[in-house]
C-alpha cells in the first residue's frame, strides 16, 4: 500500500532538492527545473522537467538522477520523467531563495540606460 500523494508529494519534493545542476550550485527543484510534479494513489509519479539549456552538457544525467533519486522515496512505486523544452527555462522560474543565494533581485532592475557611441566619444 503506497502513502497518500498529498502525504509523498513533500518527500518527492526533498529527494528533488538532492539532485544539483553541476554548473549552477542550486537544486533542480529551486532552479526551476521542474515544471510538473504528479503523484497518484498507486505511487506512480510523473515529472516534465527541462534544463537550463538545451546545449547542456549534461542533458541525459540529470533527468535519470531526477529518476533514480524519486525512486527511492518510500511509497513510490513508478517513476516517468519527461524532459520538455517547451516553455524554455528561464530564471524568472527560480525560487526566492535559489535567486538569493546567486545574488540575483528579486525583479530586474530593468534596462540599462542607452549611451550612443557619440556620448562616448565626446567624453
Amino acid at each position: 500500500m503506497s502513502a497518500a500523494p498529498a502525504e509523498l508529494k513533500p518527500r518527492l519534493i526533498e529527494a528533488l532538492r538532492t539532485v544539483f545542476d553541476p554548473e549552477i550550485p542550486i537544486n533542480v527543484y529551486d532552479l526551476g527545473l521542474i515544471y510538473d510534479l504528479h503523484v497518484d494513489d498507486a505511487g506512480d509519479v510523473r515529472v516534465r522537467m527541462t534544463l537550463t539549456s538545451p546545449a547542456c552538457p549534461v542533458a541525459e544525467a540529470i533527468p535519470g538522477q531526477v529518476e533514480s533519486r524519486l525512486r527511492g522515496v518510500a511509497g513510490v512505486r513508478q517513476v516517468n520523467v519527461e524532459l520538455v523544452w517547451d516553455p524554455p527555462w528561464s530564471r524568472e522560474r527560480m525560487s526566492e531563495a535559489a535567486r538569493l543565494q546567486l545574488g540575483l533581485d528579486e525583479e530586474p532592475r530593468g534596462p540599462k540606460p542607452f549611451v550612443s557611441a557619440d556620448a562616448l566619444r565626446r567624453r
